[in-house]
């Protein structure tokens, strides 16, 4: 099992930066591909980016892409999803979520967080 918890959502304004953790705790962290997911008012929930266990590997959304950066630091057993240039549509709720195995863009995760809430103002 691997809990997850989620933090450093917050109110911005348009263009800002904002830094999303995901910090992890249970039995072990090793070999787990990590991922951000998000879910708009309304909408479905849709991916946002993901990363290998080694960090070699990542995938994003191509919504974010060149504006989001997802890394991890295994010592730390936490996840970062740096946000810049920060939009109103990237307002949602932020998941962090686990799985064994791959990267992958599907909801394929076996563990996910509670999210935190990102509110970008116009």
């Amino acid at each position: 099992q691997v809990q997850l918890v989620e933090s450093g959502g917050g109110l911005v304004q348009a263009g800002d930066s904002l830094k999303l953790s995901c910090a992890a705790s249970g039995r072990t962290f090793t070999g787990y591909s990590m991922a951000w997911f998000r879910q708009a008012p309304g909408k479905e929930r849709e991916f946002v980016a993901t990363i290998s266990w080694s960090g070699g590997g990542t995938l994003y959304a191509d919504y974010v892409e060149g504006r989001f950066t997802i890394s991890r630091d295994n010592a730390k057993k936490t996840v970062y999803l740096h946000m810049n240039s920060l939009k109103p549509e990237d307002t949602a709720v932020y998941y962090c979520a686990a799985r064994i195995g791959g990267i992958t863009r599907s909801s394929r995760y076996d563990f996910w967080g509670l999210g935190t809430q990102v509110f970008v103002s116009s």
